[in-house]
């Protein structure tokens, strides 16, 4: 039945009806949905905080500012890849390079650095074949160590010189470490007691020996690069980035991994810091845990694998380079790989240290004596 009102407009009395009647049941069922929600925020605040701070991620990711290669295509990206010839860096190697953009390939092995070249070549896509004005310069392998000042200097020169300047650095070299540090000082915990009782000096040399070596991989390297590129990068490209591969242990303590850790987490904080200094460069710092290959073999102490085959268990270099060139485009600070793992690992240590201090000690298979 309707009731007139105003012109054109007619007022249907049972649809009002329907509605007053359903009105008392929509409020009880949205008071219910907001009391089950404090519950549950009462019973469990760290489950829920952890997926609100996972939604929130979620939805900034979605919503961040324009892609990167939008504003640079990757045919005109001048890429510097340090630690190229294995493990990570080779393996993003091969990603810019199959993305067709200029890829300079940096590493102390001469015929692994040549062999990687040769490898990104093949990789080059036709339509991006002969885009730079010299196709000779597309992929460039320059045999230096980041330690060195003078091959840092030098391999700036001679990227000025081939292309003009340079739009992203990455760095991917470091050295690992694997011992607890008082083993490597020759002393050892049996049964809560040390033998021999104390290091004699021989032995701390060794652990500062060690220690200096990890140093100057971890964190003298990406302070030399830092220091050497960083104008480069702000004068010359419209876009500049800085891709940082860090690990997981940087932010979350293991043991055996003291030397290791420790030196990661300085280059990490020191990167975070220079990110806040030159705010035009997008920082990217990568954390991913255990990766696949041998990069544990050349351990600064000597150590040997603990943890499981990383080889059978590590994550996939391939995987983790494509997700470090996802990041680079988006814009993306801190980047955990696993996500859920890393974000749990680094949150969890400030909530319950204690629990990821025993999950930590059972994955390296260390049991303090």
């Amino acid at each position: 039945m309707g009731i007139s009102g105003l012109p054109g407009t007619t007022y249907v009395a049972g649809h009002h009806s329907a509605v007053f009647e359903l009105y008392p049941k929509i409020m009880d069922t949205v008071t219910g949905i907001l009391e089950l929600a404090k519950a549950t925020m009462e019973r469990h605040p760290v489950t829920i905080s952890i997926a609100v701070i996972f939604g929130l991620q979620h939805i900034l990711r979605r919503v961040r500012k324009t892609r990167r290669s939008r504003i640079l295509l990757r045919t005109r990206e001048r890429v510097l890849v340090i630690g190229a010839s294995s493990g990570i860096g080779r393996a993003i190697a091969h990603e810019y390079a199959a993305k067709g953009s200029r890829v300079c390939v940096v590493g102390r092995r001469e015929q692994q650095l040549q062999q990687v070249a040769d490898e990104c070549a093949s990789m080059v896509p036709v339509y991006a074949a002969g885009s730079a004005p010299d196709e000779a310069s597309r992929i460039l392998p320059i045999k230096a160590d980041f330690c060195n000042v003078d091959d840092m200097v030098a391999l700036r020169e001679q990227l000025e010189k081939e292309w003009g300047g340079l739009d992203t650095l990455v760095i991917s070299a470091g050295v690992s470490a694997l011992r607890p540090l008082l083993e490597v000082a020759g002393v050892e915990r049996r049964d809560g007691a040390f033998y021999p009782l104390h290091a004699g000096s021989e032995g701390v040399r060794c652990a500062v020996s060690a220690g200096t070596a990890a140093m100057q991989g971890n964190y003298v390297g990406p302070l030399i690069c830092a220091v050497t590129f960083i104008p480069l990068l702000s004068s010359t490209s419209p876009a500049p980035s800085i891709l940082l591969i860090s690990s997981l242990a940087a932010v979350v303590p293991a043991p055996t991994r003291s030397l290791y850790a420790s030196t990661k987490g300085a280059s990490l904080l020191l990167y975070q810091s220079l990110a806040i200094e030159h705010p035009s460069i997008a920082f990217t710092y990568v954390l991913p845990s255990t990766v696949e290959g041998d990069f544990r073999a050349s351990a600064v102490d000597g150590g040997h694998v603990r943890e499981a085959d990383p080889s059978k268990h590590g994550l996939r270099r391939d995987a983790v380079a494509k997700r470090c060139l996802e990041a680079v485009d988006r814009r993306e600070k801190a980047v955990f790989i696993p996500t859920f793992t890393g974000r749990v690992g680094h949150l969890g240590y400030w909530l319950f240290p204690s629990i990821i201090e025993r999950i930590a000690a059972r994955k390296y298979n260390y049991t303090a004596q």
